[in-house]
């Protein structure tokens, strides 16, 4: 079912995986080296046609400064952390709450249903959703603002969290509970002090998860949000191109530091991601 490991192939087969590996690794990672590279090419290079050639100039330093200065880069990376974080903490703490309820309440008959009705959510299209949700967004008066754009990410990714801690608190032993509840100890204080510190591992892997997503969402932030100043840095990249016509230098070093964000919530939270993905997958 799973490939043997490496280590048990023949000495060919490890040979060839060595020299493959190297090679797909830079296949892989070419698109994001000619963004690199452009991103520190002057303007007459691309101008003139060197675009995967070797750069006349670097100008490391002056084409990323330039993108603060000579655009608003700043405000969109401050409008996707007002809305990546708020959103990952409102819907990490109610998919806490609610995958707690589902699966520690084994007397409410409703779990199961609400729980499929859960997944069911998963499956819906969004794109399907962009006209009602639009049109919702305008009734309540959340259409561009950054609350609205809030609001919506918190509740369509409610439903997955839920899923994911609802999954793992199940794996819990139940034993943990019914004897806290024995000693007398609260319902909140079981949730706080014995449930959450021992699902720890899977609120980082949920919390990397969902900054991830919303951090990288362009197509909500576009419909959502049409004043420059509210614009997610997604969208934003989008605004530069035309602001900056042929300047793509300043667009691609742009681009790497929308998604340096993400990378860096990925490797301070490594250990835990890790940890809360294998969380149950052995035994013992």
């Amino acid at each position: 079912m799973f490939p043997a490991p490496i280590e048990r192939s023949s000495a060919a087969a490890q040979t060839a995986y060595k020299i493959a590996l190297p090679i797909a690794l830079f296949v892989w990672l070419l698109p994001l080296l000619a963004i690199f590279m452009t991103s520190i090419r002057p303007a007459a290079d691309i101008n003139a046609g060197n675009v995967f050639g070797w750069p006349s100039d670097f100008l490391l330093i002056q084409n990323y400064t330039a993108v603060f200065t000579q655009s608003r880069a700043g405000t969109y990376l401050l409008n996707s952390m007002l809305v990546t974080v708020p959103t990952m903490v409102i819907s990490v703490a109610l998919a806490c709450l609610a995958g707690y309820a589902l699966a520690i309440y084994r007397d409410f008959k409703w779990a199961l249903p609400l729980f499929f009705l859960f997944v069911a959510g998963n499956f819906v299209p969004f794109q399907i959703l962009m006209v009602p949700v639009r049109d919702l967004a305008v009734r309540t008066d959340t259409y561009d603002t950054i609350i609205g754009l809030v609001l919506f990410h918190a509740a369509f990714q409610t439903g997955f969290c839920t899923l994911f801690m609802r999954n793992f608190i199940k794996a819990l032993p139940y034993e943990l509970v019914e004897s806290a509840r024995i000693e007398g100890v609260g319902e909140f204080k079981i949730f706080w002090h014995l449930v959450l510190p021992l699902v720890r591992p899977a609120i980082a892997a949920l919390s990397v998860l969902v900054f991830t997503f919303i951090w990288n969402d362009f197509f909500w932030a576009t419909v959502l949000i049409q004043g420059d100043d509210r614009l997610p840095i997604t969208a934003g990249v989008r605004a530069l191109n035309g602001q900056f016509v042929s300047q793509w230098q300043l667009v691609s070093a742009a681009s790497l530091l929308a998604a340096l964000p993400p990378v860096l919530m990925f490797f301070l939270m490594q250990r835990h991601f890790i940890a809360g993905l294998t969380l149950g997958a052995t035994k013992g």
